[in-house]
């Protein structure tokens, strides 16, 4: 489909000011339904961040070998990968807002069926399905806030989404250390279905994305949309403007799966996709969800192991959060450069401190907590903040529903190898063996990002595409940035004569 008015013969006017109605709400408006939205992040945290406290409660009630934790863990991953790719069809065919609908009702059966699941494998294909809303939400979401949000928010109100999840992650984690003797694992898992319920009749009155709008249901109705989250008529003409120059002349080669492999796209498919694999690959979720294994295996006792889990989760919630002030100022790129190195570092501490098998009540142990957490903030601080806003911004209008599928699948299927096989490789290459390998992944990560990803703060959707289309969608000597300075074009045109 193209814009309204796309066929025309003359290209087609900017609207007039007394075309656009402005909402007096706007700004709440726009934060309500990133808000919203990012919960679906918090049931994303909560639902595979309830594994960590209730997995010793599932192993006594169903015997489980340390095999069979392994599946418990990481069905909902294999989920995640299958939800992220029929999102991606749904927020192209249905738009970003009734996905999320979707979304949240998927997460509402999900989450009752683990909770009444009579043995462990009834929970395993329950936790497969609830995985289908975990995959689809990080598919959908994060590009549906980006859709909605201004270029100079887009940011912070993305990244809300992570902030979400840590809080989600934190919830759960207090839950698994307050309530597990209490409650019992399968309220634990069950209660998540009530906030998703929430998210489904909220998600009634919140806007639609204008970019998807304006696309298959013409740009009078987008307009509409942008007044519903815009301040002024002026950003609305300046934004709709854009979005038609954007859509203009758009070859059918760039469309859907097709044009997510064109050559002038692989810069941007890289960036995106490394990252990806990264945030995943370089063991914060294997800390999330195997800390109290590893710590109770290095001596700690079950309840200190659940504490020092939960204190990983605060830390998480923390930079999250931090990361989510900080990102359009700092910069995406920027960020991952300065908190990488300290990821690595404190990985090889960790791995150090593990390889001396500490007692308990001694300094190493104490170390192992400080180390633990360090990785924790350096981590979410860093690649985790960035990690879910790259796929959602990097990519064309006219594949982003494809392109954001394959980023989530990336996100999914790097979660699951990792969740997968981590108590494997602890067996293989001992406890310190593990955390040095993944401070060699976190290296890798810095390196990464060095060389091929660029900086997209301050961008719009439609510059970071225009950048595609021009080839400079690379950090180059002198200039990482999508958006070129004065300066910066005075040096290119100089260099071009």
């Amino acid at each position: 489909m193209s814009y309204s008015n796309a066929s025309s013969s003359q290209p087609p006017s900017p609207p007039s000011d007394h075309a656009i109605e402005v909402s007096p709400n706007a700004k709440l408006v726009l934060m309500l339904a990133a808000v919203v939205a990012a919960v679906c992040g918090g049931l994303y945290g909560y639902d595979t961040g309830i594994i960590s406290g209730a997995l010793l409660l599932i192993s006594k009630d169903f015997h489980l070998s340390s095999s069979m934790q392994e599946m418990v863990t990481s069905a909902i991953l294999l989920g995640a990968i299958i939800g992220a790719f029929i999102a991606g069809g749904l927020s192209e065919k249905y738009g970003r807002r009734r996905c999320t609908m979707i979304v949240s009702a998927v997460f509402v059966v999900g989450a009752s069926a683990c909770a009444f699941a009579p043995d462990v494998w009834t929970l395993i294909v329950a936790r497969i399905f609830l995985g289908f809303a975990v995959g689809g939400s990080t598919q959908v979401v994060p590009m549906y806030i980006s859709e909605l949000a201004p270029a100079e928010r887009r940011g912070g109100l993305v990244t809300m989404f992570n902030v979400a999840i840590g809080l989600g992650i934190l919830l759960a984690n207090i839950v698994g250390f307050a309530a597990r003797e209490a409650w019992g694992w399968r309220p634990m898992v069950g209660l998540a279905a009530i906030p998703a319920a929430v998210v489904f009749v909220s998600m009634f009155f919140l806007p639609k994305s204008p970019r998807w709008t304006a696309e298959n249901e013409g740009m009078k109705r987008a307009i509409i949309e942008l007044g519903r989250i815009r301040t002024s008529k002026r950003a609305i003409r300046k934004e709709v403007q854009e979005m038609r120059e954007s859509a203009e002349n758009v070859d059918p080669r760039n469309r859907g799966w097709r044009g997510l492999f064109r050559p002038w796209v692989r810069p941007a498919l890289v960036a995106a996709l490394g990252v990806a694999f990264f945030t995943q690959c370089g063991g914060l979720e294997m800390m999330i969800y195997y800390a109290p294994t590893f710590l109770r295996d290095a001596g700690f006792g079950s309840s200190s192991a659940l504490l020092a889990s939960l204190g990983v989760a605060i830390v998480y919630c923390i930079m999250t959060f931090t990361g989510c002030m900080i990102v359009d100022r700092v910069g995406r790129r920027r960020l991952m450069l300065i908190m990488g190195p300290g990821s690595v570092a404190s990985l090889i501490g960790l791995g150090i401190v593990f390889a001396a098998h500490p007692a308990p009540g001694s300094i190493g142990s104490y170390l192992v907590i400080v180390f633990l957490l360090a990785f924790m903030a350096f981590n979410s601080g860093g690649i985790q903040v960035c990690g879910w806003l790259l796929g959602a911004e990097m990519f064309p209008l006219s594949m982003r529903g494809q392109a954001t599928s394959l980023h989530a699948a990336m996100l999914w299927g790097s979660d699951l190898l990792v969740t997968g096989t981590a108590l494997t490789l602890v067996k293989l290459i001992t406890l310190g063996g593990t955390m040095w390998f993944y401070a060699g992944v976190n290296l890798a990560s810095v390196l990464f990002v060095f060389f091929l990803v660029p900086e997209t703060s301050g961008a719009t959707l439609e510059d970071i595409e225009l950048a595609l289309h021009q080839k400079r969608f690379r950090p180059t000597r002198g200039n990482t940035r999508i958006v070129e300075s004065d300066s910066d074009s005075v040096a290119n045109a100089e260099a071009a004569a």
